[in-house]
């Protein structure tokens, strides 16, 4: 398989996934600053320009985290990414879309892509201060929705990874996660899969 990424971006989740299937894959590497989403060769295979891509074994491109997330888990059922019981793996598919959705997609985005949503320079203050408070507001939400359990469907599943690397973002924005968040950021950090996917992605000393 090729996994196409961003070192540090939403792709770490998928990243994360991989290696605790223990998979063979190839990592192709899309600097997005430099337009690669953009390049002729990478719109072939995902016409959306966004990360992550996986390319199966068969050459067709499996794009968005969710779908990938989804694939992954039932490609390798045995593995135990997905709950036994219906009402733990709907759990997940709300955690997960939520975060992606919400937190990523509308509070983390107006921090790290302003000028998306702002082309003047002196509203840019403003919109980041309103990423910061959705990210806040929607942390306060999977706090609960988390409590005191270790991960989000209970064992480790496919909404854990990309809850961290929204937590990841908050250590590196001065976003305070709260307890349980943090519990859940610091397990996350433990798993060996998790650590060796964040020396690979240029990440130490967490």
């Amino acid at each position: 398989m090729r996994f196409y990424m961003t070192p540090g971006s939403c792709t770490t989740g998928i990243h994360i996934l991989l290696e605790e299937l223990d998979l063979a894959f190839e990592v192709y590497p899309v600097n997005l600053l430099a337009g690669d989403h953009q390049k002729p060769e990478y719109l072939a295979l995902n016409p959306k320009g966004t990360i992550p891509t996986l390319v199966k074994n068969d050459g067709t491109a499996i794009t968005e985290f969710q779908a990938i997330a989804v694939w992954l888990a039932r490609q390798y059922p045995k593995r135990g990414l997905l709950p036994a019981a219906i009402d733990d793996e709907v759990r997940v598919y709300e955690i997960m879309d939520y975060v992606i959705s919400t937190i990523h997609m509308q509070g983390f985005a107006r921090i790290f892509t302003t000028a998306n949503f702002a082309q003047n320079d002196q509203a840019h203050q403003a919109v980041i201060a309103k990423g910061r408070a959705i990210v806040e507001a929607g942390f306060a939400v999977v706090e609960k929705l988390l409590g005191d359990l270790e991960y989000v469907g209970t064992t480790f599943s496919i909404a854990d990874p990309a809850l961290f690397y929204v937590e990841f973002w908050a250590t590196r924005t001065d976003i305070t996660l709260p307890p349980n968040l943090d519990a859940h950021y610091r397990r996350m950090i433990g798993r060996p899969a998790v650590a060796r996917v964040l020396a690979e992605e240029g990440y130490r000393n967490l």
